[in-house]
């Protein structure tokens, strides 16, 4: 049974296929003042701040800060002028993920590759190189707001040494070493890389975006579930989970289904200018009570799961178990009920995941929290569960 969160350690033997993704290199946010999201996600969620790019270091368009913890690296960016393409973004949707960004070998033949399969541009082919060494980057628009960057590191910025804390581009310099990196780095949260992400996009969309990343990005379906498996007496979803090739990066594509009432996913959509993005990121971790402890000990707000939910999930959690001659869930059973943690299983094993609420006062973006002991599904098992938490927030919202 897996019971670790593995990463890739090296770059590997260079793949001939131009669209051979070695890892998300980044997760890039647009929000309004960097310097402050930084403090929040490095405060609530244990992440170091790392580096900075700004006025101070020679950026003169925009102020970026570096987050890492494990092998999850994202960037906050703010506009520094209005001219900056941010400021008109940030306005209409608020913050939220700009980009989804893999490390490749070739960055040019990665990005050529996918137009012509028949992906838009966003960003022709750009090196920057200084005595450091070279980053080349190009970029292609996937739904709404997001792009995907194709990222190539060479010398210094290497893939490698980024891994072990070297420079990320030219004009990031290293933070000063602070208390609050000094508190986590003593009091870690223990999150290792970001497990998949989720985009919803408009109803009757779905498959439109499933064709784009097989025939665009190679992808292929990985998982497929219907407003059968993910729904309530009031709302529903549909969602196809697509894989790279290497079943490294899964990115599951959501979209509303009718009902009775308005599904997260429209909730999403209505407060996001009804564009499309990304609205969860699903963050590993080896350790899911450790995980969950801190992160409520730092004042993370989680979904409140009801207590009848834990009358009858182990039993069926570990009938699947069984089934598949899989041991029972070896973590505490009342620590799991006492942090609201929810437990689903499948033919490979198990798993245990919970959700934040919202991040920020718009109802778009929240995370959540996985341990994987095996199983490689999305617990499915809890969606009912999960869904009538969340219609429990959407209806204290006034948006159900």
């Amino acid at each position: 049974m897996t019971t670790a969160a593995t990463t890739p350690s090296t770059m590997g033997n260079r793949s001939s296929d131009p669209l051979h993704f070695v890892d998300v290199d980044h997760v890039r946010f647009y929000v309004g003042n960097a310097k402050q999201a930084a403090f929040f996600y490095a405060s609530a969620f244990g992440f170091q701040v790392q580096q900075v790019s700004d006025l101070t270091t020679g950026a003169r368009r925009s102020a970026q800060y570096l987050l890492t913890q494990g092998n999850i690296r994202f960037v906050l960016e703010t506009p520094l002028t209005d001219a900056h393409p941010a400021a008109a973004e940030l306005l209409r949707h608020g913050d939220g993920v700009k980009d989804v960004a893999f490390t490749v070998f070739d960055a040019e033949s990665a990005f050529r590759q996918a137009v012509r399969n028949g992906g838009e541009p966003a960003q022709e082919p750009t090196e920057t190189t200084d005595a450091h060494g070279t980053v080349v980057t190009a970029s292609i628009k996937t739904y709404g707001r997001v792009v995907h960057t194709f990222v190539e590191r060479r010398g210094g910025y290497a893939y490698e040494a980024l891994k072990k804390g070297g420079v990320f581009a030219p004009t990031f310099a290293h933070a000063k070493q602070s208390a609050l990196n000094e508190y986590n780095e003593r009091n870690p949260c223990g999150l290792k890389y970001v497990d998949h992400l989720v985009g919803n996009v408009e109803e009757g969309r779905m498959n439109h975006w499933v064709a784009f990343y097989e025939s665009v990005l190679g992808f292929k379906m990985f998982k497929h579930f219907d407003e059968h498996d993910i729904g309530t007496d009031y709302s529903a979803l549909m969602s196809k989970v697509m894989a790279s090739g290497n079943n490294l990066i899964k990115m599951p594509i959501n979209e509303p289904a009718p009902g009775k009432r308005k599904s997260q996913v429209q909730e999403y959509l209505d407060w996001h200018a009804g564009t499309p993005g990304v609205q969860h990121l699903a963050l590993r971790t080896d350790d899911e009570l450790h995980s969950i402890t801190e992160l409520r000990r730092r004042g993370v707000d989680f979904l409140a799961i009801p207590e009848a939910y834990y009358q009858s999930v182990w039993d069926r959690v570990n009938a699947m178990l069984v089934k598949h001659g899989h041991q029972a869930v070896r973590e505490d059973h009342n620590k799991v009920r006492q942090l609201g943690i929810l437990v689903d299983a499948d033919d490979e094993g198990y798993l245990l995941q919970l959700f934040t609420k919202p991040l920020q006062d718009r109802p778009t973006l929240f995370f959540e929290i996985i341990c994987r002991r095996g199983s490689q599904s999305f617990g499915k098992g809890n969606f009912k569960a999960l869904f009538e938490a969340l219609e429990a927030e959407q209806a204290r919202r006034g948006n159900l």
